[in-house]
């Protein structure tokens, strides 16, 4: 019978991991390079065993790990400093282009607005302060792409007037579950276009290519 701990891991475990990862950041306990560099850790992680380590230093981790695995604090941990990932409240394009990507810290609510421009709010990395964000997203002969993970809840509320606010075709199939975040996406696109696109991880097909050949 194979250990706990050498049993292979899922998508969804390697997801709940990194949003357990991404909360702990929000709390100020770990920095932004020891997150990107723990959520690379996380994607790549084949077995139980792999993840451990990443979150054995923070409270709370038991659900993240398989039964019989005990995740014990690391000696001599202390939580870090807040870290210093930026935070944006607005992204606004008149006749320019505007991306909000990476790791970053959104607000219970963002705007975003664009007059003949274009907008990219990728949220696959960021780092949420609350359980539901809403995107207020303005397009005027513009367009606004809003990017959400494979675990995310969207629901999307906006108007189109001679232009479109619509879901896009998901570039990844859903796996929602009860700690999903919600993200609802509100606003008016006029002679324009507002669209959600549910995408992979940055790196994950590559990282799923890599595993299918090892």
């Amino acid at each position: 019978m194979t250990e706990p701990h050498q049993q292979r891991i899922s998508d969804d475990d390697r997801h709940r991991t990194a949003e357990f990862l991404r909360q702990a950041a929000g709390d100020g306990r770990i920095d932004l390079e020891e997150l990107d560099e723990r959520l690379e850790a996380a994607y790549a992680a084949k077995v139980y065993a792999d993840l451990v380590p990443l979150v054995a230093d923070l409270p709370g981790a038991e659900p993240v790990v398989p039964p019989g695995m005990v995740v014990a604090p690391r000696p001599g941990f202390t939580p870090a400093a807040p870290i210093d990932a930026p935070t944006y409240s607005t992204s606004i394009a008149v006749l320019s282009g505007a991306d909000r990507k990476g790791v970053w810290l959104v607000p219970p609510s963002h705007t975003a607005f664009t007059l003949m421009g274009g907008i990219d709010v990728d949220l696959r990395e960021a780092v949420f302060t609350t359980p539901e964000v809403v995107i207020n997203a303005n397009a005027v002969m513009g367009g606004i792409d809003v990017i959400v993970n494979a675990w995310t809840r969207v629901t999307v509320e906006g108007i189109g007037i001679l232009g479109a606010f619509e879901e896009g075709r998901a570039k990844v199939a859903p796996e929602l579950g009860p700690s999903s975040p919600h993200v609802r996406v509100r606003g008016v696109a006029l002679m324009g276009a507002v669209t959600v696109v549910r995408k992979p991880m940055p790196g994950e097909k590559r990282k799923r290519l890599r595993r299918a050949s090892d």
